[in-house]
């Protein structure tokens, strides 16, 4: 067999580990492994006929891929291309006579990526994303591709699994860096607000901002009050013998009465830039307290670097599991954690559902903290 392999959407550490796994386990079944490059847009960008677009897949094997679990990111690198809607400056020039465009200015490159896999002799596809990747991994195994795809986000919120590659890691270095920051909002005496990444789920902000210790955490799932949250702040940084507080603030969090602050054009999956909300807590906070702030986005810093231990297990087991489930003769699968145990779910799974904080059982909408007050019998990520 002949397996293509890429990644796609934000980059997490543990998708080398991923890679190298799935490598790994084909070259013990003497199966080839081609890479696709920068996410979808590799197959999009590939053109059989014009070698100049060759680059775009490169093949792998075990000495190709020998070092590379020892570093974070991808060595195939990535990208949000969704090619099934496509915009006109985005299109490869070599198909701008094969497509049509629809009324929101995009154009579905399916054909010519099926093209694309025939053309490779590619037998397989194991692409390893988030819910916008897999997505359109569903949609390939829809049009008859034996798709086997593995979950990754620094969010951890793709349906139908418990876990994520790359979220451990996030959580770490979060909670290292909140902590971190408590050296200068101590020694100034003042009110931190550090935000995180997660666009449409909390988790990350809450299991960090929960581990952390944090005064208040602001997750997506629930509007605050930003009044009520400078009086609970205020008393915190009074409370504490030190004289400061910490704030955790999800990018995806919103004042009540406003939207989620975005920038930007949308991308090939509709979504805006986020970031911007700890800046305007920061400001509101210094308005309405009179206290110094000390504000600081992680950002990338959540995802630089290489994975923990157990984002290397996960991930390569997951390389592992989608290896051995084409072996078997299976396809259209999503690998999967549920309750502590490695299982397969639908491919389309990603599609089927949203997965977010429950509220009600892990966060005080009314004191903006994390409450876990029950883990007994409950799976180890608390979902």
């Amino acid at each position: 067999m002949r397996i293509g392999i890429l990644t796609g959407g934000g980059d997490v550490p543990g998708l080398n580990s991923c890679i190298k796994a799935v490598v790994g386990q084909c070259a013990t079944r003497d199966w080839s492994v081609v890479g696709f490059r920068r996410g979808w847009a590799g197959p999009l960008n590939y053109n059989h006929s014009d070698p100049a677009t060759h680059d775009n897949v490169v093949q792998l094997n075990p000495q190709s891929v020998r070092t590379i679990d020892r570093t974070g990111g991808t060595v195939l690198h990535t990208s949000r291309t969704n090619p099934g809607a496509v915009r006109e400056s985005d299109l490869p020039d070599f198909l701008k006579e094969d497509v049509t465009f629809n009324e929101e200015g995009h154009a579905d490159c399916t054909p010519h990526v099926l093209r694309t896999i025939e053309a490779l002799g590619i037998d397989a596809l194991v692409p390893i994303g988030g819910d916008d990747t897999l997505s359109y991994a569903a949609r390939l195994h829809r049009e008859g591709v034996r798709v086997v795809a593995c979950p990754k986000t620094m969010d951890n919120d793709v349906f139908g699994t418990d876990y994520c590659i790359g979220f451990s890691t996030a959580v770490s270095r979060s909670v290292e860096f909140i902590h971190a920051l408590r050296t200068p909002t101590g020694s100034h005496e003042r009110i931190a607000v550090i935000e995180l990444f997660g666009r449409n789920s909390g988790e990350t902000a809450l299991v960090s901002g929960y581990l952390a210790d944090a005064d208040r955490v602001l997750i997506s799932e629930v509007s605050f009050d930003i009044e009520r949250l400078a009086e609970l702040v205020v008393a915190d940084k009074h409370n504490n013998p030190s004289s400061y507080a910490v704030v955790v603030v999800s990018e995806g969090a919103s004042m009540v009465g406003c939207d989620v602050l975005e920038s930007g054009e949308a991308d090939a999956y509709g979504h805006r830039k986020l970031g911007g909300i700890g800046d305007a807590v920061g400001s509101a906070l210094e308005q309405l307290t009179g206290e110094g702030i000390i504000g600081q986005s992680l950002a990338y810093l959540m995802r630089a670097g290489p994975p923990d231990a157990l984002d290397r297990l996960v991930a390569t087991s997951f390389g592992t599991m989608a290896v051995q489930a084409l072996a078997d003769g299976k396809s259209g699968l999503m690998m999967a954690l549920q309750g502590g145990r490695y299982r397969t779910v639908p491919v389309d799974s990603c599609v089927s559902g949203i997965k977010r904080v429950d509220v009600p059982r892990l966060y005080n909408s009314e004191t903006y903290r994390p409450v876990i007050k029950q883990a007994l019998d409950t799976p180890m990520f608390l979902y």
